[in-house]
C-alpha cells in the first residue's frame, strides 16, 4: 500500500481523506495557502507544506507548488479531492511523468470525459441513453439554428468544458438563440478559457439522479446504487438523498446496468458517478461522466456501511474490486451548509466564527473543518459543512436532519441552515413530488 499520500486540496474533503489515511496506516501530508495556515487539516496531517498565497491559481491551481510539496515530502501518491485539479488532465499527466500515483481517473480518461461532447459521443458508441443533440460541437450560429430545428425547441446549449451551469443557456424560441450564442460563448471562454458549445433537447423538470461507480485496472466495474441531487439552486446542489423517492427496483437495475456499461466504454479506474436526466415517465439521459470522489459520496457511504475514500486510494494501488453491485438498505439525506445568507440572495458570508456546535446523536454525520474561532476565507467554495442523517425510513431520516440543524449552531456568519429548516418543512419536499425545478418556486 502507499506509504505516504500528499491531499492536493483544502477544507472538509482535505480532513475526510487525512482521516481514512490514519485509519489505513497512510501518512499524510497537507498542503495549504497563506489563508489555510491555521486550518484542521493543517494541524491533523502527518505534515503540511505551503504552497503559496491565498489566490487558488498561485497555490491550490498551481501544479508545480504541489508536484514540489510532494517531491520534497517524498509522497508516493497525490489524492486531489473535488474541485481544484481533480479532474485536470494535465495534472494527472505530471503527476505519471514524476512517478506520483495520481488518486483518481487516468489522464485520457479525464480528457474524454472532461469534454462533454466526446464524452456523449462515447456513450452513444457504448450504448447508453443519451439526449437528443448535436452530433458535435456547433460551427457558429447558423449550424446552431439549424440544430435547433431538427432537435426541436425547447433546447438547451452547453459549454464543452463546462461545469456548474457556465456557458448553458436555454432557448425557448428562434429569435432569442442568437443573443444566447453569444452570451454563452463569452461566459465558457471566460470560465474555462474554450468558448466551444453544443447543443442538446431540454428536458423540462427533470430529476438529476446519479450513479455511484467503482472500476479497477484488470477491467472490472460494479455501480454502488444512486442519489438524487435535483434539490439545486442555479445547476449547484443543495441537498441530496440516497436511494431517491423517484426510483423504482427496475428503473435502478437498468441505471445502475448503463452506468457499468458507461465505465467499462472507458475502461475507468477508480470511483466516480455518471450523472443522469430523467424525465416523468422515468426515461433517463446521460449527462455526464464525474471522474473523482463527490462532495455527495457521505450519504451512499451511509447507506451501504462502506468507506468510498479507502475503495478510492485501494483501487488506486491497483487492488480489484469486488464486482458486486451495492443496494441502499436505509435511507440518508446530506444538506450542505453554506457561509451564506439565504436572506440575500444566497450572498457569501465569510467571517470569522465566534461560537460552534456541532449536532450529534444516532445517525448523525457532520464533515465539517471549522470550529469556533475560525475564520472563513473569501478566497474559495463557501461550503463549509455537510450535514448527513440515516435513518430506516425517508420520513424518519428528515425528522432527524430537523433536529440536527436544530442543534447545528453557527455564529458570526450567516449560514444556510435557516434555509435547510424551512426545506425540511416544505410538504412538496416531504412526499417526494420534486424536480430540479424546485427552487424556482420554492419561497424563503
Amino acid at each position: 500500500m502507499f506509504k505516504k499520500i500528499l491531499i492536493a486540496n483544502r477544507g472538509e474533503i482535505a480532513l475526510r481523506i487525512i482521516r481514512t489515511c490514519k485509519e489505513m496506516g497512510i501518512k499524510t501530508v497537507a498542503v495549504y495557502s497563506t489563508a489555510d495556515k491555521d486550518s484542521l487539516p493543517v494541524r491533523f496531517a502527518d505534515e503540511a507544506v505551503c504552497i503559496g498565497p491565498p489566490e487558488s491559481s498561485k497555490s491550490y491551481l498551481s501544479i508545480s507548488n504541489i508536484i514540489a510539496a510532494a517531491e520534497i515530502t517524498n509522497a508516493d501518491a497525490i489524492h486531489p479531492g473535488y474541485g481544484f485539479l481533480s479532474e485536470n488532465e494535465k495534472f494527472s499527466r505530471v503527476c505519471q511523468e514524476h512517478n506520483i500515483k495520481f488518486i483518481g481517473a487516468l489522464p485520457e480518461q479525464i480528457a474524454g470525459m472532461g469534454d462533454k461532447a466526446s464524452a456523449k459521443a462515447t456513450m452513444i458508441a457504448a450504448g447508453v441513453p443519451c439526449v437528443p443533440g448535436s452530433a458535435g460541437l456547433l460551427k457558429d450560429v447558423e449550424d446552431a439554428k439549424e440544430q435547433a430545428r431538427k432537435i426541436v425547441y425547447p433546447v438547451i446549449m452547453k459549454a464543452t468544458a463546462g461545469g456548474g451551469g457556465k456557458g448553458m443557456r436555454i432557448v425557448w424560441k428562434e429569435e432569442d438563440l442568437e443573443a444566447h450564442w453569444d452570451s454563452a460563448r463569452k461566459e465558457s471562454a471566460a470560465a474555462f478559457g474554450n468558448d466551444g458549445l453544443y447543443m442538446e433537447k431540454y428536458i423540462e423538470e427533470p430529476r438529476h439522479i446519479e450513479i455511484q461507480i467503482a472500476g479497477d485496472v484488470f477491467g472490472n466495474a460494479c455501480h454502488l446504487s444512486e442519489r438524487d441531487c435535483s434539490i439545486q439552486r442555479r445547476h449547484q446542489k443543495l441537498v441530496e438523498e440516497t436511494p431517491s423517492p423517484f426510483m423504482t427496483d427496475e428503473l435502478r437495475e437498468r441505471m445502475g446496468e448503463a452506468a457499468i456499461k458507461a465505465a467499462k466504454s472507458v475502461k475507468y479506474e477508480g470511483v466516480g458517478t455518471v450523472e443522469f436526466l430523467v424525465d416523468k415517465n422515468r426515461d433517463f439521459y446521460f449527462m455526464e461522466m464525474n471522474t473523482r470522489i463527490q462532495v455527495e459520496h457521505t450519504i451512499t457511504e451511509e447507506v451501504i456501511d462502506f468507506d468510498l475514500i479507502k475503495e478510492q486510494i485501494k483501487l488506486a494501488y491497483g487492488v480489484p474490486i469486488s464486482g458486486v453491485n451495492y443496494y441502499p438498505n436505509m435511507h440518508s439525506i446530506q444538506c450542505r451548509i453554506n457561509a451564506e445568507d439565504p436572506d440575500k440572495d444566497f450572498r457569501p458570508s465569510p467571517g470569522k466564527i465566534t461560537d460552534y456546535h456541532s449536532p450529534g446523536g444516532h445517525g448523525v454525520r457532520v464533515d465539517s473543518h471549522v470550529h469556533a474561532g475560525y475564520s472563513i476565507p473569501p478566497y474559495y467554495d463557501s461550503m463549509i459543512g455537510k450535514l448527513i442523517t440515516v435513518a430506516q425510513t425517508r420520513e424518519e431520516a428528515i425528522l432527524k436532519m430537523k433536529r440536527a440543524l436544530g442543534e447545528y449552531i453557527i455564529e458570526g456568519v450567516k449560514t444556510t441552515i435557516p434555509f435547510h429548516l424551512k426545506l425540511m418543512d416544505d410538504p412538496k419536499f416531504n412526499s417526494g413530488d420534486f424536480t430540479t425545478a424546485f427552487m424556482d418556486t420554492f419561497e424563503y
